[in-house]
């Protein structure tokens, strides 16, 4: 059986490789990503795609690779009318919500409870609004990929380790700083959707044996990547139960 393994284009994007050799990509945010190497159309086989909500950066470019590679797309309800309006055709679109679990491609996804929003203009100028999720993917060989769909902390992950049993896990603990100006409002973000220190709680909540910190684009020099780093060896010093912490940079790989 071929081992699985993953690929980290920056932000919250990855693409997984199960034991079959089935490609997915998650939160696909490729092209615009300043840093990234890979582009969309540098990938020559997608299996699946899934989305966890409508922001652009999770968004990213699923529409050009559903067209392109004729894939399907598991998302939720406002992602899937965005997708339909843009020309994908609805059977094309799996649509679920919390707690459906679905197999698209030959591949298991059980979405799960995120603490988030999700919303999306319209291709003719109204906006579209549905509920974010995280997603559980089995990969094979008793490996599960948490994806956390830009979730806040909540207690009930402790019940999601129960139900789920995630062996791996992206949690976004940062903000990708080279694309924050996209985004003009006033004042200043002070936390990513997980503050370092929640993601810690999270990765611990999770039971996750392999951390992924993500939602940062260059890895040297982010402060919260940092911290949560920092927060991280002073868990394992005090001796407390969390799981390995690997610090990606877009375009590598890891074998799980």
């Amino acid at each position: 059986m071929p081992a699985a393994k993953l690929r980290f284009f920056g932000v919250a994007a990855y693409e997984l490789i199960d034991t079959s050799g089935r490609r997915i990509l998650v939160d696909p945010y490729l092209d615009d990503c300043p840093g990234n190497p890979v582009k969309s159309n540098h990938l020559e086989k997608v299996d699946l795609v899934v989305v966890s909500h409508a922001a652009i950066d999770h968004l990213g470019d699923t529409e050009k690779i559903a067209k392109r590679h004729g894939c399907p797309v598991i998302c939720g309800g406002e992602v899937k009318a965005y997708l339909m309006a843009k020309g994908v055709p609805g059977p094309q679109i799996r649509a679920t919500t919390w707690g459906i679990k679905v197999r698209v491609a030959g591949v298991e996804v059980q979405p799960v409870e995120c603490h988030h929003w999700s919303q999306i203009r319209m291709p003719d100028g109204t906006f579209a609004s549905g509920v974010p999720m995280a997603f559980v993917i089995e990969l094979g060989g008793g490996h599960r990929f948490y994806h956390y769909g830009d979730t806040a902390l909540f207690s009930d992950m402790k019940l999601q380790a129960e139900l789920y049993r995630p062996t791996i896990g992206a949690i976004g603990i940062a903000n990708p700083q080279e694309i924050l100006e996209r985004f003009p409002m006033p004042g200043e973000m002070l936390t990513s959707e997980l503050s370092p220190r929640e993601g810690i709680l999270a990765a611990q909540w999770l039971g996750l044996k392999t951390i992924l910190p993500c939602h940062y684009i260059n890895p040297d020099g982010n402060p919260d990547l940092a911290e949560f780093q920092k927060l991280h060896g002073e868990a394992r010093v005090r001796g407390e139960v969390i799981g390995e912490s690997v610090v990606l940079k877009p375009g590598d790989w890891l074998d799980l």
